[in-house]
């Protein structure tokens, strides 16, 4: 099978999807707006045909005049790749491409601020992704959350495709060499403000000044154009010798991280947070977690059986819970055996794959079914 995915390559999750599909056999071919940092995609199942040396800002720049130029681009690659599936990953700009292309089956995937941020802009945004939503013969979302919002713009049936984790490559290991003495706590998410830096921060000055005894130093892993700020901000508060700022990691070094973390903070400030990968993947390594009350977060740990939920934006509560991981050793313990539990049962990314390929089989074989029909 041939599949034709319109996504950005920059993205991590577009770098899973593609190797997860392209490992199954399954012939990739990618379009992207954006770069990819590193060449992930060496793969003997994966051709990349457009990935411009510049971002292209498809939402905020591209007139009409501009998508018709990279709609004609992707109809000349549509005719020469030749898929079987062509598949969106995010609702407007991949997928306003996607639509206006006229190839089916088109499948259309959202990713979270093209459902719950785009639609809102105007009325002319709401159109362009009711159009994109009718032109689709199958809608996925990776979250029961983000379906329900996504239902407000159309009545198709919209499958649940959850965002899993390989339970393979993450589960726990032993890092313990690695940890010089100290006991770790972190994020592993893009460093921006949403994703509630800057209370982190403040959790960890909490923590000094708590005087635990505890050897604690929190790592900030993930990519950011505000790393530098957040470096002043982490001196000012006097914390620079507790918090360490990584940067962007490959993928492929992710689970390592999540086992050299004690405790795992999701604390996005942000009430559209469609779903926590990364909360997935630390609760697979069996990892106790801390996640806001907000979005998909409350969802993947069931409203706090398998994690700790605190309020988004208050620092005290994120500190208080911390602390209470990291002395309460036994109910640490538990709280991730059991998050690992849930996540073989809800999330496993294997199960999630078959899901998605059972969808591209039925719609391409439908697809030969009605091209019968006409030849005969």
């Amino acid at each position: 099978m041939k599949v034709l995915l319109l996504s950005d390559t920059y993205s991590e999750h577009t770098e899973k999807w593609a190797l997860g599909l392209a490992d199954q056999g399954v012939k990739i071919g990618l379009f992207s707006f954006n770069k990819a940092s590193y060449e992930w995609y060496n793969h003997q199942n994966i051709t990349v045909f457009f990935e411009p040396e510049t971002k292209i800002n498809a939402e905020s720049t591209l007139t009409k005049l501009s998508y018709l130029k990279y709609v004609s681009i992707l109809k000349k690659i549509i005719k020469h790749f030749n898929p079987d599936i062509l598949h969106a990953h995010y609702a407007t700009s991949y997928g306003l491409i996607g639509a206006l292309s006229g190839f089916h089956p088109f499948v259309l995937s959202v990713w979270g601020s093209d459902v719950y941020d785009f639609p809102s802009r105007s009325k002319l945004h709401k159109k362009v992704l009711q159009y994109n939503l009718r032109k689709a013969d199958k809608l996925m979302s990776t979250s029961k959350v983000m379906k329900t919002e996504l239902q407000k713009y159309t009545k198709k049936d919209i499958l649940v495709t959850p965002f899993g984790v390989n339970m393979q490559e993450f589960k726990p290991r032993d890092v313990s060499d690695k940890k010089q003495g100290k006991i770790m706590v972190g994020t592993i998410k893009p460093i921006e403000e949403k994703y509630g830096i800057t209370y982190i921060l403040d959790a960890a000055r909490e923590l000094k000044e708590a005087n635990t005894g505890i050897p604690f130093k929190f790592l900030l892993i993930g990519p950011g154009n505000d790393l530098e700020k957040y470096q002043q901000e982490i001196d000012s508060k006097g914390i620079s010798e507790f918090v360490e700022l990584t940067g962007r990691i490959p993928f492929k070094d992710i689970s390592y991280y999540h086992n050299l973390l004690d405790v795992f903070l999701n604390v996005s400030i942000d009430d559209s947070e469609s779903f926590g990968v990364a909360t997935v993947e630390a609760m697979a390594c069996e990892k106790p977690v801390v996640v806001t009350d907000v979005g998909g977060l409350m969802e993947v740990v069931n409203n706090g059986e398998f994690g700790v939920v605190i309020p988004k934006m208050d620092a005290s509560a994120m500190a208080k819970a911390i602390l209470k991981l990291l002395e309460d050793k036994d109910f640490a313990k538990d709280l991730g055996q059991r998050a690992r539990q849930h996540v073989q049962k809800n999330y496993d990314w294997q199960a999630n794959l078959r899901l998605v390929m059972d969808v591209y089989q039925d719609l391409a074989d439908k697809k030969k079914q009605k091209a019968g029909q006409h030849d005969s």
